[in-house]
Order: C-alpha cells, then sequence, then structure tokens
C-alpha cells in the first residue's frame, strides 16, 4: 500500500471583517479562538491563522491582543497547532506599523502580504532588514501572493538576495473577497508563473463555495491549504458548515482521496521551521 503524502492544513478561523452576523460559530474572542483551534487541530489542522480584533469587533495589529489570544490556545491545546499572526493591513496599517507588530510579538509565524509590506517603488532596505530580523528570532514567514505578478516580483526579490536566500513559503490567493468566486483553475496560472518551485513551499486559500475543491486541485499538485470561515463557510454541496473544524474535516477527507494526508504539527515544525 502506497503512503500518504503529507499535507498541511491551516485553518483562517475568522479574517478581518467577518462578524458572527456572518456565522454564529465565528470565533471572536481569545477564548472562541482557543475552542476553535482545539477542535480544528482534532480535525487536522495544524496550523491557525490568527486575527484579533478590538472591543468593537473590528480589526486590529495589537501586540497585547495577540499575546492573550496566543496564550488562550497555548493552554487549551499546549503545543499541539502551530501560530500564524497575521499582518494583514485592512487599509489601516502602513508597512512600519505592520513590521512593528511582529517585532512586538515575536510569534512563531507570521503571513506577510506582499504588496502590503513590500510596496512597489519603495526602499526595500528596511523589509530586508525586518526578513533578517526575522529569520534571527526564528519567525517563520509566509507571504501571500495574489496573481501572477506578484509570484514575478518575488521571485526576483529572492534572486536579488533582498530575502536573503532563504526556502520561501507563499500562499495563493484565488477570487477576491466579496468580488470574485475562486476556481481550482486559477491554481496554474501561480505555478507557471512560479517557474522553478525547487525552493517554495506553497499552500492555497480560496473564497468561496469552491473552496474545497481548490483546496482539492492543490493536493492534487502537490501544495497545501489554508481554508476556514475568513474565506468561506460552505461545504462541498452547499450546505452551511457548523464550524471550521468541519470544513477542515472535509479537506483532509477530500484530500486522503487524492494521496494525501494530514501533516502533524510536529512534521510542520521540522520542515518549515528546522525545529
Amino acid at each position: 500500500m502506497t503512503a500518504l503524502l503529507p499535507m498541511m492544513f491551516t485553518v483562517a478561523p475568522n479574517g478581518a471583517r467577518l462578524t458572527q452576523k456572518d456565522h454564529p460559530a465565528l470565533p471572536i474572542t481569545p477564548q472562541e479562538l482557543a475552542r476553535c483551534a482545539a477542535q480544528c487541530a482534532e480535525a487536522g489542522a495544524g496550523m491557525i491563522h490568527l486575527h484579533v480584533r478590538k472591543p468593537d469587533g473590528t480589526h486590529v495589529l495589537d501586540g497585547e491582543g495577540y499575546r492573550d489570544a496566543i496564550a488562550a490556545i497555548r493552554r487549551e491545546v499546549l503545543n499541539r497547532i502551530v501560530i500564524q499572526i497575521t499582518t494583514e493591513a485592512v487599509g489601516i496599517y502602513k508597512p512600519l506599523e505592520q513590521m512593528a507588530v511582529v517585532r512586538d510579538v515575536k510569534p512563531e509565524a507570521v503571513s506577510l502580504g506582499l504588496r502590503e509590506l513590500l510596496p512597489v517603488d519603495v526602499d526595500e532596505k528596511a523589509f530586508a532588514d525586518f526578513w533578517q530580523w526575522m529569520r534571527k528570532e526564528h519567525v517563520w514567514p509566509q507571504i501571500i501572493l495574489y496573481d501572477s505578478e506578484d509570484v514575478v516580483r518575488l521571485r526576483d526579490l529572492q534572486k536579488r538576495g533582498v530575502l536573503g536566500g532563504d526556502r520561501l513559503s507563499v500562499l495563493f490567493v484565488l477570487g477576491r473577497y466579496g468580488k470574485q468566486q475562486a476556481d481550482p483553475a486559477e491554481l496554474l496560472t501561480f505555478l507557471s508563473a512560479v517557474e522553478d518551485l525547487s525552493s517554495w513551499d506553497w499552500s492555497v486559500c480560496a473564497f468561496g463555495a469552491r473552496e474545497n475543491g481548490c483546496i482539492a486541485a492543490s493536493a492534487c499538485l502537490g501544495g497545501h491549504g489554508r481554508l476556514g470561515y475568513e474565506n468561506n463557510r460552505l461545504l462541498a454541496d452547499g450546505t452551511v458548515s457548523r464550524d471550521n473544524a468541519e470544513l477542515i474535516s472535509q479537506a483532509v477527507k477530500t484530500a486522503e482521496l487524492v494521496g494525501r494526508r494530514a501533516m502533524n504539527v510536529r512534521e510542520i515544525r521540522q520542515k518549515f521551521m528546522g525545529e
């Protein structure tokens, strides 16, 4: 019997914009995020993509907020899941503010929007210094890419040594929030732009009802998957999911049908974080 190949599943349980009016199981508070992390780890998720909110429920990049949420998750699941914070700007935060919250929190993992952290035609030095700081502090960065132009730009930055020659972890975003439903075929455009995947590890996230199909495409082509209420709340049959863990369970079962299995947290830390 052929062994299943490991695949990392990341849960993105809330995002920056949605509320419990969108789904009552969308986690907001540290305690809700901790319960969600425990349920999703049990379902097969090895990492949680973490957003925190102000008391009024709006998006915030805040060191204390992150520490509170991280502490609650650790109390609930110990080290059974990797915690990745976000630097998403949502039109509010400047690049230096985004970098500052990462320096403040020193998380084990962080997602970075290339367009937000390093806008075109700006001085690359601050970002290069920040990248070296993450490397020194053992913060694992994942770079978010929205189209093939982002891919080409990141390739150039890598070739020129702005990222220090590191192996890169990237996230391809299929579809757009509130604008465009994802299609699995979009993935091919990203992969063709990469040219050489030997120095990249890649994941996919997808907006809308075809999320599970996009994760399945990633599984077939050797990638990993990020899914959850930040992007979609529907199961593959069009019904509303009970919670984030149900989406993870569905994706894990789908991946198993094409020869992939959920990567455990020890494997994730060894492969991506050098532990």
